[in-house]
């Protein structure tokens, strides 16, 4: 993408940038984030899903294991010197970072569904354990030198610690032995080049025998070592040296081995750095609640509630509200004008536009609602604000013209031109002309434009052409407060004389205004304004309709639930009375065979009858339709045979089609209004009092129940 460091600016993105870098753990990750550019689609595409794949992990318990870390540049280009060593600060440096490539090795793995983008960027890397291995086999977890490092440093270590304290108890002794006369002075002791040493009064000095290290300012006392404390004293100066030679033998190997993955920690430092811009961006975006919306390969652009990332982040300190924007972008709407009074919100909408597609193809993710939709630009190309050159002495005009006449040159059907004030810095009248020429030329190369004006030949010039629109920031014409709400379709008012009388200009001199207008451009300001208002208006009685159908059609969907709900508890009260019935029926024939057996009748006859009845309540329960039973046995077996030689679905399909379209013909010729019937298996009969396709009304004389026909028996 082509774009001038001067347009940059006017975007505002390094201000942008400046916002974002503080997220960045390393001072060199802040510098390249304050060096951000837009870059290739694939390349931002994919910079972007990183991006998007890291906020979720803020979201989520899904916590990435990346935190702090000290970058090893410096140490990765000098570990190839021959003999070099290495500090021990820059050891567990490198191995820090190897640790958090191991983690992050396997840790994207467990979630591959979550983070594809950035498992696929850490797993090309070869994760070498070995440097913490040998590492690790020098220095402890505070970052010293193991005395296990090597057997030669293990036995010097060892004389030193036994030197220092035959000093520590040879000094004891000499000490306990001239304290108890005169010869100390009353400090008895102090500490000279790392060394205890005895405050002895000058006038006994020569009376101890020892090393003389210094003598005070007045000279009254003399600092000596104790002779039984000298030769372990240089015993233990040596065995320091030598120590000190073995360590750093030890770390120039060390050296030379971590040398040997050179490349290795090139690739982890450079993912590192990476990893760090993904994270400061995703940081970013979960403060503005940027998202990454649907990006097209063809021209198409849909912002939905799109906000200024940086008036976001200002108005939520300030604790303001901030109006959001929606606009779309077509080749078949390829320019927007926006007109309307000043302070109403045209530039920031128009600024809106640029920075966020500066944002997006930069590989950063935008303040947006998740319906929207963008496209990547070849170039974007701004005139905003005051431009005016005092290093060239151009007044505005002139350093607006310089401009536009490098934007000639440049703009093409790839090019989103972004032009505040569009015409304006000299005579109206010949300056709307050539406004209107430099609008006709780009509609001509088919470039992408929103422009703002207060010219009304500039309105009428849109509303003639078939791919731009007019639009505008809407106001109340009552209050004459903006409303900061972009209306696309219209042009807007300017509402000069309406300011101006808000702003206690005399009437005197707005009514001399009006006479010096042209009576037609007075008209056309105050239709703009009435229908402006009116479109408001009815924008609000449209929201308010919306509103109550969606209220309506609610009680619509709950009413319709509670009849379902009363339905099914009517035909399960249907069943119940039905159940109810058939069991008081069956106990009146009990009573009846008790009566009869009181009345004589013989035990074996009233069994028998007893018996009768069993045996029908026995087929009720089973349905043992012996005829029935027998046919359906047969049809099974011939349906099993052709399932055997045909294709099952096929065959289904067939005989599902006959015995519906059987069932219909059989149902035709008896299903009527007026047709006694009742519900398989039930004993309760009813009548037929009106059918609806496959629903039928059946009249039980108390109550009405509604029922798929395929339910019902004919009586």
């Amino acid at each position: 993408m082509h774009i001038h460091i001067e347009d940059l600016q006017e975007l505002e993105f390094p201000a942008l940038l400046a916002e974002i870098a503080p997220f960045a753990f390393s001072p060199k990750t802040a510098e390249r984030i304050m060096n951000l550019q837009p870059l290739p689609l694939e390349t931002a595409e994919i910079q972007l899903k990183k991006t998007a794949e890291y906020l979720t992990s803020f979201e989520s318990a899904n916590a990435i294991p990346f935190h702090e870390y000290e970058d090893i540049e410096q140490e990765i280009k000098v570990m190839t010197i021959e003999n070099f060593r290495l500090e021990n600060a820059g050891f567990i440096k490198i191995k820090n970072i190897t640790e958090q490539i191991g983690k992050l090795q396997k840790f994207f793995p467990t979630l591959a569904d979550t983070f594809p983008n950035l498992l696929e960027e850490v797993r090309i890397l070869e994760f070498r354990k070995e440097i913490i291995d040998k590492i690790d086999k020098v220095f402890n977890r505070f970052g010293e030198v193991k005395s296990e490092a090597s057997p030669e440093l293990k036995t010097l270590r060892t004389e030193i610690q036994h030197a220092r304290k035959t000093i520590d108890e040879n000094f004891g002794r000499a000490l306990a032995a001239y304290a108890s006369g005169e010869m100390l002075d009353d400090i008895r002791e102090t500490v000279i080049e790392d060394q205890r040493v005895l405050a002895v009064k000058s006038a006994y000095k020569k009376r101890i025998p020892g090393r003389t290290l210094g003598i005070s300012k007045t000279g009254s006392i003399t600092y000596i070592q104790p002779e039984s404390v000298v030769k372990h004293y240089f015993k233990l100066r040596e065995n320091e040296e030598a120590e000190k030679k073995e360590v750093d033998k030890i770390l120039r190997k060390l050296t030379a081995e971590i040398a040997e993955f050179q490349p290795q920690l090139a690739d982890y430092q450079q993912y590192i750095f990476g990893l760090d811009l993904v994270r400061a961006k995703a940081k970013f975006a979960e403060k503005i609640h940027g998202i990454l919306p649907k990006i097209n390969r063809h021209k198409t652009m849909r912002l939905v509630n799109a906000f200024h990332p940086l008036l976001f982040i200002r108005n939520l300190e300030e604790k303001k509200k901030i109006f959001p924007q929606s606009l779309t972008f077509t080749e078949h709407n390829r320019i927007i004008c926006i007109s309307g009074p000043n302070a109403g919100g045209k530039s920031i909408t128009l600024k809106t536009v640029g920075i966020l597609q500066l944002m997006i193809q930069s590989g950063i993710l935008v303040p947006v609602h998740p319906k929207s939709e963008m496209f990547f630009f070849d170039k974007i190309m701004t005139d905003i604000g005051d431009n005016q050159s005092i290093e060239n002495h151009l007044s505005t005009y002139s350093s607006r013209l310089k401009k536009m006449s490098g934007i000639i040159r440049e703009a093409d059907a790839g090019t989103l031109l972004l032009i505040d004030e569009f015409g304006t810095g000299s005579d109206p009248e010949l300056g709307g002309a050539l406004a209107e020429s430099f609008l006709e030329f780009f509609y001509g190369k088919k470039s992408f434009a929103i422009i703002t004006t207060h010219y009304t030949n500039i309105k009428l010039v849109i509303e003639a052409l078939p791919n731009a629109q007019n639009a505008a920031m809407l106001f109340d014409e009552k209050t004459l407060e903006p409303l900061y709400k972009l209306e696309i379709g219209q042009a807007g008012s300017s509402f000069t004389f309406e300011v101006a009388e808000k702003n206690k200009i005399p009437q005197f001199i707005i009514r001399s205004a009006k006479k010096k207008v042209e009576k037609d451009v007075v008209n056309l300001d105050k239709t703009i304004v009435k229908l402006q208002q009116e479109k408001f208006e009815v924008e609000k009685l449209k929201s308010n309709l919306a509103e109550t159908r969606d209220s309506v059609e609610d009680k619509r969907d709950n009413l319709q639930k509670l009849n379902e709900q009363l339905q099914q508890k009517l035909f399960n009260f249907q069943k119940l009375y039905e159940e109810e019935h058939r069991k008081l029926q069956f106990g009146n024939k009990i009573e009846g065979f008790i009566d009869s057996y009181i009345n004589g009748k013989a035990r074996k006859d009233v069994v028998t009858d007893f018996v009768k009845i069993l045996e029908q309540e026995k087929f009720r329960k089973i349905g043992t339709d012996t005829t029935e039973s027998k046919r359906l046995q047969v049809i099974k077996r011939k349906i099993t045979q052709q399932l055997k030689q045909q294709d099952v679905r096929e065959k289904i399909a067939e005989t599902h089609e006959k015995i519906e379209e059987k069932t219909k013909k059989e149902r035709a010729v008896w299903l009527k209004p007026g047709q006694r019937v009742r519900i398989s298996g039930s004993t309760s009969v009813g009548t037929i009092e009106k059918i609806e396709k496959n629903k039928v009304t059946v009249n039980y004389g108390t109550f009405k129940t509604q029922i798929d026909a395929g339910e019902l028996e004919r009586i």
